[in-house]
């Protein structure tokens, strides 16, 4: 078990049925916190998190739906203070992509549900669950090294980073007075199903030394753990970049 820095703390979730999103969630609960989970499709995964939390000793509610739809966002929210009591770390950590070689080739249809699942479907859930926070509360964004290099394959996604990383900075000018932080994390390549699923990619050897290959997502979730915790009380308006030793600027 963990040192308990997040004991008796509520977390909401997005995008936890599996990689970086699934090891947060195992992390946090080792750490002491319960844990609600958004979903979009993936329930099967998504119910293995949840005993895998509860095995831990932690309380573990799952809800599956888009948070793109305001309502869902909003019963979710109103659901997770209900049977939990509050909620104290809110991680957008939700995402979809869909590669293209050309820009001729991306399909209208995906760039809206890129930025429908990435930034506007994240701006939606944080607009709900924010009245629900408290002083010392935290928020926590996934973004990505490609809001800072770019991708030649992935326009739209990395346009999606970028966004998250100016809502989050903007959010966090706002919140300093409710003493709410507001910080994100912008991973590098890490081996996940989506990756996997977008690119084909195997996972690297987790034996290779870590600048070597693609981290793991236990590796990338302490970023997010440091972030909830009372470890990072002076750190707002900031991105931590657990990416292997990629060179990027902010």
């Amino acid at each position: 078990m963990g040192n308990l820095k997040l004991e008796n703390k509520s977390v909401l979730i997005t995008g936890a049925d599996s990689g970086i999103g699934k090891a947060v969630a195992l992390l946090y609960a080792k750490e002491g916190a319960d844990i609600a989970i958004i979903f979009h499709s993936d329930e099967e995964n998504a119910k293995k998190t949840k005993a895998e939390i509860e095995n831990l000793g932690r309380k573990a509610a799952i809800f599956q739906g888009d948070i793109n739809d305001y309502q869902f966002c909003e019963e979710t929210a109103q659901t997770v203070v209900s049977e939990f009591g509050g909620i104290d770390v809110l991680v957008n950590n939700a995402g979809v992509q869909f590669p293209a070689d050309n820009i001729v080739d991306l399909k209208e249809e995906n760039i809206r549900t890129t930025f429908n699942s990435n930034i506007i479907g994240m701006i939606l859930l944080t607009k709900l669950v924010f009245p629900h926070l408290k002083q010392g509360s935290s928020i926590i964004n996934t973004t990505s090294a490609t809001a800072y290099q770019g991708h030649e394959e992935l326009l739209d996604y990395s346009a999606t980073k970028g966004a998250i990383v100016s809502f989050t900075r903007s959010l966090a000018l706002q919140s300093k007075p409710k003493g709410i932080r507001v910080n994100a994390v912008a991973p590098g390549p890490v081996a996940t199903p989506l990756t996997k699923e977008t690119f084909g990619e195997e996972e690297d050897d987790p034996n290779k030394p870590p600048f070597e290959r693609n981290a793991t997502p236990e590796e990338v979730a302490a970023s997010y753990l440091f972030l909830a915790s009372e470890d990072a009380a002076q750190i707002t308006g900031q991105v931590l970049h657990p990416n292997g030793g990629l060179i990027v600027n902010g």
